[in-house]
């Protein structure tokens, strides 16, 4: 008997700013979550039939209460075996402009973070990589292999 292959998890993340400030979601609030106590942008995975458009807005909208106006694919991430030996593809976004009330997120704690304190936050190694990439006017592929929740290689292309 084969093991079970590894599948493909496709997902969005966004960075909300505003007025020299990031959204950012501590996540402190799932037991086993993955990313637990680290800080990161808003996001999820696609829902069946979903674009990565389509998806970044319903995730950001679920998760912080606000509704993002004409977000900017700035990138893609590949993490391979991330996750129970499963990828995952992430289509990183910034958004700019959003209507809506800033609500309780379900998976942690939202907050305003001068975007000069980020790379202070526990982040993941790779976010501190790809975080400052977000500045430049350039689209990104890249990939961040992990090994026991240490990064362990990486590359990247700017086009």
């Amino acid at each position: 008997m084969t093991a079970p292959r590894a599948k493909t998890i496709a997902a969005t993340l966004c960075y909300v700013r505003s007025g020299g400030r990031t959204l950012m979601l501590h996540r402190n609030k799932k037991k086993g979550d993955v990313h637990l106590g680290k800080w990161n942008g808003l996001g999820g995975k696609l829902d069946a039939g979903e674009s990565p458009d389509d998806c970044v807005v319903r995730e950001v909208r679920e998760e912080s209460g606000l509704t993002i106006l004409d977000p900017r694919l700035r990138g893609v991430l590949t993490f391979p075996s991330f996750q129970n030996g499963d990828d995952w593809l992430v289509f990183v976004y910034t958004a700019t402009r959003f209507t809506g009330q800033l609500g309780e997120c379900a998976e942690g704690a939202l907050s305003w973070v001068d975007d000069a304190k980020i790379l202070d936050l526990p982040l993941w190694e790779g976010d501190r990589r790809f975080l400052p990439w977000l500045d430049e006017d350039k689209f990104f592929s890249a990939k961040f292999a992990y090994r026991d929740g240490r990064l362990a290689s990486h590359e990247a292309r700017f086009f």
